[in-house]
């Protein structure tokens, strides 16, 4: 009777301890995703500057300096203020073309 005590406490023991190794395994697993989550929250989010490293913006106030980046872009592609970049290349292919049309009717 006494030997199958001690192979039911072994059994028990051997049981606990695999829960145990299960738990550790896990919450090792858990603690990596929370470790991702927090680095895509402060992404989202941004982090603040502290001596010695700068700040980083967030992804709405990186999103926000693209548009108007963009909008400076679009700007430049459409005939609008003179200014232009597009309002310069039609200013030159008009050029252009009075030139090129000038020395063909010299030519003929």
């Amino acid at each position: 009777m006494a030997v199958d005590t001690v192979v039911v406490w072994c059994l028990a023991v051997l049981a606990v301890a695999a829960a145990l190794g299960l738990l550790w395994r896990m919450a090792r697993g858990v603690r990596r995703i929370v470790a991702r989550v927090d680095e895509i929250v402060d992404d989202w989010q941004g982090i603040p500057g502290r001596p010695g490293v700068p700040a980083r913006p967030g992804v709405m106030e990186r999103l926000d300096g693209i548009e108007g980046r963009l909008q400076n872009v679009e700007h430049e592609l459409h005939p609008n203020s003179g200014q232009s970049l597009r309002d310069a290349v039609d200013r030159v292919d008009v050029r252009t073309r009075r030139l090129t049309d000038g020395r063909a009717e010299g030519e003929g």
